[in-house]
């Protein structure tokens, strides 16, 4: 049987329609993993730069699929009662409102990492699910990885002795994106809907596609376009969730270029009887523990460290309080991505909570926004519950000002 047929004889109700919304960068990554997908039909390829979609076609043919209608307005797929689900590689600015939109339209919604642009955007995420009864699956994709869930298990089992403290490094080997002036909007995308909800700035292609995560109005700099992975497994370890203060520094030290995001980071989230500790250095290329991004668990009789060590895939080892290599695991190397995509579509059959379930994605996403206000306020904060005590300029960056605009997220 041909993989066409093979689409094909799967029975209707089985199936899942989707609109893919974003098709550039790790768009393209959800694209491979959702088509490669036996139960799954693609209805739209969404996307409001034309310049970006044909490799995602490309893909999609090469599945035995026919090619779908491609549309730069989020609004046709919403409208369609077929799709079934939202699939979001869209820029961060996006992602709540989008997120938003499609639950009140009845929609499912896989949107990828970090969940939001800030705190308060996170949680009318939350809220949205709750409100529409539908499945969010956040695409911070390592818990799904059954290597991660051995490492969480491990930890949680006591086999580290009294848990106090995680540690969480992002340290690589980013580049200098210059500087550039703004130029005319380039033919083949929609700026208008691509701003969406946001004040609208000048075009300019230091805040457009791969670097649009360096500018404070779209993005969440290193710490959430990367961070948020290793803030997740280590929260999860921890069975935390929001800190009682945040404190700590991120500033440039290294980049003299248009980014406006930190490139070095080094943030304490205070649990009262937990910590977690972040640090980021994106100036160098050798790394931490041999590995440039990772989480380290410390009880008071061994460390589980995990992450992508080099010549590795995935993996976690333990070493006692002797320095002996106690146990080594590993992901067994296939695609990271499938099994997260597989985990939404079980889902949104099944309506079981997914493994990233919106409010973990929100709370883990939080922890970035958190290190970024203490980066750019320059001092600690004190959290009530998701406010910020005492601080009117911190607090601020809770949330953000919208422009009119018919993405604009209600509440």
């Amino acid at each position: 049987m041909t993989r066409r047929n093979l689409l094909l004889s799967l029975a209707p109700n089985n199936r899942i329609t989707i609109a893919l919304m974003g098709v550039r960068g790790r768009g393209r990554n959800l694209t491979e993993a959702f088509a490669a997908m036996n139960d799954v039909d693609i209805a739209y390829v969404c996307d409001v730069d034309s310049t970006v979609v044909e490799p995602a076609l490309k893909i999609i043919e090469k599945t035995g699929r026919n090619r779908p209608p491609v549309v730069a307005d989020i609004r046709r797929c919403l409208d369609d009662k077929s799709v079934d689900a939202i699939v979001m590689g869209t820029p961060i600015h996006w992602h709540a409102p989008g997120t938003i939109l499609a639950c009140q339209a009845g929609k499912d919604v896989y949107v990828e990492k970090p969940v939001s642009h800030n705190i308060r955007e996170g949680r009318l995420m939350v809220n949205a699910a709750r409100r529409y009864n539908r499945i969010v699956q956040a695409g911070t994709q390592l818990p799904s990885l059954p290597v991660t869930e051995r490492f969480h298990n491990y930890v949680q089992e006591g086999k580290l002795g009294r848990v106090l403290m995680a540690k969480v490094w992002n340290v690589q080997l980013r580049r200098n994106i210059g500087r550039k002036s703004d130029e005319p909007i380039p033919a083949g995308l929609d700026y208008d809907i691509w701003t969406g909800p946001l004040p609208q700035l000048p075009f300019n292609r230091n805040r457009f596609h791969s670097t649009v995560n360096w500018h404070w109005h779209y993005g969440a700099g290193d710490i959430g376009n990367d961070g948020v992975h290793e803030l997740d497994i280590a929260r999860r370890a921890l069975n935390v969730g929001l800190p009682k203060t945040v404190s700590g520094m991120g500033k440039k030290l290294y980049f003299d270029d248009d980014q406006q995001t930190p490139d070095t980071m080094n943030i304490t989230y205070d649990y009262g009887d937990k910590i977690i500790q972040y640090e980021q250095r994106l100036w160098n290329p050798y790394g931490l523990e041999a590995c440039d991004n990772g989480v380290a668990v410390y009880g008071d009789k061994a460390v589980a460290q995990f992450g992508h060590f080099r010549g590795k895939d995935w993996s976690f080892r333990v070493y006692d309080d002797k320095h002996n290599l106690v146990h080594e695991d590993q992901h067994d190397g296939t695609s990271i991505d499938a099994p997260h995509a597989r985990n939404f579509l079980d889902c949104v059959k099944s309506r079981k909570a997914p493994k990233v379930e919106i409010e973990e994605g929100h709370l883990s996403t939080a922890l970035a926004h958190l290190g970024n206000i203490v980066a750019r306020t320059g001092r600690a904060i004190l959290l009530n519950g998701e406010s910020i005590e005492a601080d009117p300029q911190a607090n601020a960056l809770v949330q953000r000002q919208y422009r009119k605009h018919w993405s604009t997220p209600k509440g």
